[in-house]
C-alpha cells in the first residue's frame, strides 16, 4: 500500500515542486501494480523536498538533471556575483505646517495690545503740525502733502503772520503766497489750494472751519485724511488719519491687507472703539517716524517686536538698531517748533526755525 504523501509535501514546496508531485502520483499507481519496489525503497523526486525540510535543502541532495525552473534561477543567482543594492533615497523632510490663520478675535486682541504698548512708549504723542486754531491746522495739513511736517512748520509762521485769517488769505496775491510756500515743494499747486480753501470758508462758512466731515471734504484740497486730522485735533471728534506711515505699519502688522486708504480706515476702525481712533493714529504715526521706518526698520529696538509678524525685515541687532532711531528716541529734534509741554517734559527737543539748521 502506497502512502499518498506527495501532494502534502508538494504544498510545502514551491509551485514547481507542487506540480511535479502531482504528476508523480499519477504514475505511481501503475508502478505499484506491476511490482514496483515499496515506497520506502523509492528515491524521492529531485523537486520533492522531504517532510520538515526546506525546498533549498531538497535541491542540494537532488541530481542536477532533476532541477526545476525555480531551482535553476537560484543556482544562477548564486553563481553570479551579488550586485550591491542601490542606496535608499533619503526621505524628504516633513514640510513645516503653515501657521494657522489668525482668528478675528485674536486679531482684535493683538491690535489693541499693540496700541496699549505704543501708548506707554509715546505718552506724549500728538499731531506734529504747529497750529493755534482750526484754520491754521487745516492749512498746514493741506501743505503737508509730499513733504515733511518739519518743513511745513518752518514755513507756516511767515504765512500766518501775513495772512492770519481766511479772509486775509482769500484776498492774497498768488505770487506772494507762492514765494512763502516755495520751501514746501509744489508751491504753485499748494498756493492755489490754500487760497481756494480760504475763499470757500469765507463764502460758505462765514470764515469758520466746519466741524463736520461731509462739509470738510467739500473744501478745495481737503480729503478724508485732512478732514480727520482737523476733526480729531481741532474739534476733539474721533477720526483715523491714514497717512503713508499709518498705511505701511498696519499692513506690516497684518491688521489689514487693503491698500485703498478708505478701506484701510474702515478695516482698522473695526478693530478699535471709536473713542481711541485719534490717539491710535498718533501712536502709529509716531512709531512709523521714529522706529518702524519704511526702508530700514529698527526691529532690534522695537518695543512691540514680539507682536509684529514682520519682525526681521529690518535691523535686528540691538546696537545697530538703536543707531536708526529718529527724533527724541535718537536724541534729535522733533518736527514741531512749538511742541506740547508733555513732549518737552519727556525729553523731546523742539525743531529749529527755517534756516537755523545748517
Amino acid at each position: 500500500m502506497v502512502v499518498r504523501r506527495d501532494s502534502a509535501v508538494g504544498e510545502q514546496g514551491p509551485s514547481g515542486a507542487k506540480k511535479t508531485a502531482k504528476k508523480t502520483n499519477a504514475s505511481a499507481s501503475p508502478a505499484v501494480a506491476e511490482g514496483a519496489p515499496p515506497a520506502a525503497e523509492r528515491t524521492p523526486p529531485a523537486t520533492e523536498p522531504a517532510a520538515g525540510k526546506s525546498a533549498s535543502a531538497a535541491g542540494k541532495s537532488a541530481p542536477v538533471t532533476g532541477k526545476s525552473a525555480p531551482a535553476r534561477k537560484s543556482a544562477k543567482a548564486a553563481a553570479s556575483p551579488k550586485s550591491p543594492e542601490p542606496a535608499a533615497s533619503p526621505k524628504p523632510p516633513n514640510p513645516a505646517k503653515p501657521p494657522k490663520p489668525e482668528s478675528p478675535t485674536a486679531l482684535v486682541r493683538r491690535a489693541r495690545r499693540i496700541n496699549r504698548e505704543l501708548a506707554e512708549v509715546y505718552p506724549y504723542a500728538h499731531p506734529e503740525l504747529d497750529f493755534e486754531n482750526p484754520f491754521q491746522l487745516i492749512v498746514a495739513t493741506v501743505l503737508s502733502a509730499q513733504t515733511t511736517d518739519l518743513r511745513v512748520n518752518q514755513t507756516t509762521p511767515a504765512l500766518f503772520a501775513k495772512y492770519p485769517t481766511p479772509e486775509d488769505l482769500a484776498a492774497a496775491v498768488p505770487e506772494e503766497v507762492e514765494e512763502i510756500l516755495r520751501p514746501c515743494g509744489f508751491f504753485r499747486a499748494k498756493t492755489k489750494s490754500v487760497i481756494g480753501l480760504s475763499k470757500a470758508l469765507v463764502e460758505n462758512h462765514n470764515g469758520e472751519v466746519p466741524g463736520r466731515l461731509e462739509d470738510l471734504v467739500k473744501l478745495p484740497g481737503v480729503g478724508r485724511k485732512t478732514a480727520f486730522v482737523v476733526l480729531g485735533n481741532a474739534f476733539g471728534r474721533p477720526g483715523i488719519t491714514v497717512d503713508t506711515h499709518f498705511q505701511r505699519l498696519v499692513r506690516r502688522w497684518k491688521w489689514t491687507e487693503e491698500t485703498d486708504p478708505d478701506k484701510i480706515e474702515a478695516a482698522v476702525g473695526a478693530l478699535f472703539p471709536k473713542s481711541e481712533w485719534t490717539m491710535l493714529s498718533h501712536h502709529v504715526i509716531f512709531h512709523g517716524r521714529r522706529i518702524c521706518h519704511a526702508r530700514k526698520p529698527a526691529c532690534g529696538a522695537c518695543p512691540i517686536a514680539p507682536l509684529c509678524p514682520a519682525y526681521g525685515e529690518g535691523e535686528t541687532d540691538p546696537e545697530k538698531a538703536r543707531k536708526l532711531l529718529k527724533y527724541e528716541k535718537g536724541g534729535f529734534p522733533g518736527q514741531r517748533l512749538k511742541p506740547p509741554q508733555s513732549y518737552l517734559d519727556a525729553g523731546g527737543i523742539p525743531a529749529p526755525p527755517l534756516g537755523a539748521a545748517g
